[in-house]
C-alpha cells in the first residue's frame, strides 16, 4: 500500500506545483493588461491562451464593476482555496492514511 500512498502523494505535489504556476500565469495576465503589452509577443499570447478560458467563465458571472475587472482576482482565489486549500491536502491526507 505504501507504493500507492507515495504515488498519490507525488500526484498531490504535482497538482500543487501546477496550481502555483497557474497562479503566476494569472498574475502575469494582470500585469500584461496593465502595461498594454504587444499582443503578438509569444509570451503574451501564451498567457492569454492559458488564462483566458478560465477567466472568461468567471467574467460571465462577475461583470466589471466601475470599470475594474475582478475576474482574475476571483480566479486566483478559487485556485488558492479549491486546489491548494482542499484538493491537495485531501490527497495528501488519503496518502498518509494508506501508509
Amino acid at each position: 500500500m505504501f507504493l500507492i500512498a507515495n504515488a498519490l502523494n507525488a500526484v498531490a505535489g504535482l497538482i500543487g506545483s501546477v496550481a502555483q504556476i497557474y497562479v503566476f500565469v494569472l498574475i502575469g495576465h494582470v500585469i500584461v493588461s496593465w502595461v498594454n503589452a504587444d499582443p503578438m509577443n509569444p509570451i503574451v499570447r501564451f498567457i492569454h491562451v492559458v488564462s483566458e478560458p478560465f477567466v472568461s467563465r468567471i467574467r460571465r458571472f462577475v461583470p466589471p464593476i466601475a470599470g475594474l475587472d475582478f475576474s482574475v482576482l476571483i480566479a486566483i482565489l478559487l485556485v488558492q482555496i479549491v486546489i491548494l486549500g482542499f484538493v491537495v491536502p485531501s490527497l495528501q491526507d488519503v496518502a498518509y492514511r494508506l501508509r
